[in-house]
């Protein structure tokens, strides 16, 4: 194996990832911010005002079902299963 190619081949590919980490520190320092350009947020998404309201309106009606199968009829608490 010729050791001069081998270090050629592996100067070549500094150099490439040389010119790709500059032309990412470029793109941060553009965009004033660590995320790319087009990249989407990641973690949690929070719901808004109307979204909470439509959610909280179709929980109240889904416990209020679930209270009237569970609930003995004496209103004695839940049925023993």
């Amino acid at each position: 194996m010729d050791m001069e190619a081998v270090l050629a081949q592996l100067r070549a590919e500094r150099e490439r990832l040389e010119r790709a980490i500059a032309d990412i520190e470029q793109l941060v320092a553009a965009n004033g911010n660590r995320r790319l350009p087009g990249g989407k947020r990641r973690g949690r998404t929070f719901m808004g005002d109307a979204e909470r309201a439509e959610v909280s309106k179709r929980m109240r009606k889904y416990w209020a079902n679930w209270r009237k199968v569970h609930e003995s009829p004496r209103g004695a608490g839940p049925n023993p299963i």
